[in-house]
C-alpha cells in the first residue's frame, strides 16, 4: 500500500488499485499466490531476535544512565529519551539492511506458484549479495536517517506509554507485579502509539528504500524529492497509507515481545535470587 502510487494511470486492463488493506491482500493472493504474503519474511526472522535483543539491552543500559543516581528512580523524560536511543541504536545495527531487503523482496511483482516467473530476488541472502554488488554496500544503510528517526519515535512512544501504562495498573490494583495477560493488554495498546506517531516518516522511507541507487544523489535530495512527488501526486493522505496493517503488525508483535520479555525477566531475577555467587556479586555491584 505504501509502494502504490494511487493517482498514477489505470493499467492497461483497466483494474483500479484497491484501497482497502484487505483488497490489497486479495489482489496480491490473486496475482502473485497466497505465498507472496509471506515476501520478506526470512529478512524479518532473520533480524528479529539481534533487534529485539538490541532494543531491550540498549533500553536498560541508557535508562541506568537516566535513572537520579541518588534514588535510582527513572522520570518518564527519562525513559523517553532511553527509548529513543534504543531505537536509533537498533536502527543502525539491524533495522535498515533488515528493510532494505524486506522491501526490495516485497516490491517484486511476480507469481510464488508459476516456477517460470523467476524473481530478481530469490531470498533475502540472494537479494543482500545483489544489492552489494550492483550497488555497493552503503545501499543497505540507504534510508538510515529516517530509519533511526522512525525507530526512535516507535521505541520513544512505545517504552514510555508501556511503563506508565503499568505504573498506573499496579497503582490501580495495588499489586507489585501485573499478570502475564495484562502485559499483553498495554504491550498490545502502546505498542500501536508508534506507528500512528510516525506513520508518515514510514512512507517516505519505504519509497526511499525501494527505489535503486542513483549515483551522487544526496539522502537530503533524494528525502525532498519523494515527500514533495507524495504531497504533489498522491495528496497528504497517502502519508498515512498502510496505517491499518502496519497497527495490525505491530501491536500484537508487541504485546507478544513485553509479555515474554516481563516474564523471562522474571525468571531470570528469581534464578539470581536462588544462586549465591549471582546475588553476591549482584550486591557488591549494586
Amino acid at each position: 500500500m505504501q509502494l502504490a502510487n494511487m493517482r498514477r494511470a489505470p493499467p492497461a486492463n483497466g483494474t483500479a488499485l484497491p484501497k482497502s488493506f484487505l483488497g490489497v491482500g486479495q489482489r496480491i493472493v490473486q496475482r502473485e499466490g497466497v505465498l507472496a504474503l509471506y515476501k520478506g519474511l526470512g529478512a524479518v526472522v532473520t533480524g528479529i531476535v539481534p533487534k529485539m535483543a538490541i532494543r531491550f539491552s540498549s533500553f536498560e543500559l541508557y535508562k541506568s544512565w537516566l535513572a537520579n543516581p541518588e534514588t535510582g528512580k527513572v522520570s518518564t523524560p527519562a525513559v523517553f529519551f532511553a527509548g529513543l536511543g534504543a531505537g536509533i541504536t537498533e536502527a543502525v545495527a539491524v533495522v535498515t539492511p533488515m528493510d532494505v531487503i524486506k522491501i526490495r523482496l516485497q516490491a517484486q511483482r511476480h507469481s510464488t506458484v508459476d516456477p517460470m516467473d523467476v524473481p530478481k530476488y530469490r531470498n533475502a541472502m540472494h537479494a543482500a549479495y545483489t544489492i552489494v554488488k550492483e550497488e555497493g554496500p552503503m545501499t543497505l544503510y540507504k534510508g538510515v536517517a529516517l530509519t533511526a528517526l522512525r525507530q526512535a519515535t516507535n521505541q520513544a512512544v512505545n517504552f514510555t506509554f508501556y511503563l506508565e501504562f503499568k505504573r498506573i495498573a499496579r497503582q490501580l490494583q495495588g499489586v507489585d507485579e501485573l499478570p502475564s495477560y495484562q502485559h499483553l493488554i498495554l504491550g498490545g495498546v502502546s505498542g500501536a502509539m508508534g506507528p500512528i506517531s510516525n506513520a508518515p516518516i514510514d512512507t517516505i522511507k519505504t519509497r526511499i528504500q525501494k527505489a535503486t541507487s542513483v549515483a551522487g544523489e544526496s539522502g537530503w535530495t533524494r528525502f525532498v524529492t519523494v515527500t514533495r512527488d507524495i504531497a504533489q501526486k498522491e495528496g497528504y493522505k497517502a502519508f498515512y497509507r498502510g496505517l491499518t496493517p502496519r497497527v495490525l503488525r505491530v501491536a500484537p508483535g508487541q504485546a507478544i515481545t513485553f509479555m515474554v520479555y516481563e516474564k523471562v525477566k522474571s525468571w531470570i531475577d528469581l534464578w539470581n535470587a536462588r544462586t549465591p555467587h549471582v546475588r553476591l556479586a549482584n550486591e557488591k555491584y549494586a
